[in-house]
């Protein structure tokens, strides 16, 4: 394609499989890669966001980070979509549990994606967007997190601008968590809306790796290194 490499993917049109699983981190991606793919490639370390292809299972798959926060979902997917010729792309990350029925290490499937976030703008719509999952890969996660022995909890999340309150409406958390929204992370929203654009499938499997209602909280290690139950599930739809 006349548009690869892009900006900010050095890789060539093909370098990517169909699907790619998208952690924020890319240690939690070269993690990935080690741990579960045979014959890794890595075909991206653009500003040190490693991307990388193999197979798992007999299938094509790729893993790639996202960086943290919209903009950076945004370019990151916005390219794949567009460029690579990516289908579907599964978020891989962490969140905030908004509700005490979450624990630590508990599953979420973003169904939707509540945000205070101005990304939505850039799409022509002047009104508020809560953009949604691909329900085909939802319906497979949820499958497969049952065989797994992993249920999966369904359900709307909030794609948060600010990871500290400050400067943020301090009440959005309590005022989300009384409308069914179970957590909160800072990605999805924009990767719902660049799949929805681009008429391509995507989906946020988020572990719960802190508690605004206890307080709890994992370690970088552990958000980075064991959450091997949402990366067996995201490999079996993959």
């Amino acid at each position: 394609m006349a548009n690869t490499p892009t900006p900010h993917i050095g890789c060539n049109p093909g370098d990517f499989a169909r699907t790619v699983l998208m952690p924020g981190d890319p240690l939690r991606a070269k993690f990935i890669a080690d741990t579960y793919l045979t014959d890794a490639k890595l075909v991206n370390n653009v500003r040190g966001v490693h991307g990388y292809t193999g197979t798992w299972q007999g299938k094509r798959v790729s893993v790639m980070a996202s960086g943290m926060g919209m903009p950076s979902m945004g370019i990151y997917s916005y390219e794949l979509f567009n460029f690579y010729g990516v289908e579907n792309i599964i978020r891989i990350g962490s969140a905030g549990a908004m509700t005490d029925k979450l624990h630590l290490r508990d599953i979420v499937a973003g169904m939707s994606a509540y945000t205070n976030s101005n990304y939505g703008a850039s799409f022509g719509f002047n009104g508020h967007l809560a953009p949604s999952c691909s329900y085909e890969l939802l319906a497979k996660a949820v499958e497969a997190g049952k065989a797994l022995g992993q249920p999966i909890v369904p359900g709307p999340v909030f794609s948060s601008d600010c990871f500290y309150e400050q400067g943020c409406d301090k009440t959005a958390s309590s005022i989300l968590a009384k409308l069914g929204v179970l957590c909160v992370e800072m990605e999805a929203a924009a990767l719902y809306l660049n799949a929805a654009a681009a008429g391509k499938n995507a989906l946020a499997l988020l572990t719960i790796s802190d508690s605004l209602v206890t307080g709890e909280a994992l370690s970088a290690e552990d958000r980075q290194n064991t959450f091997t139950k949402m990366m067996e599930i995201a490999l079996t739809i993959a």
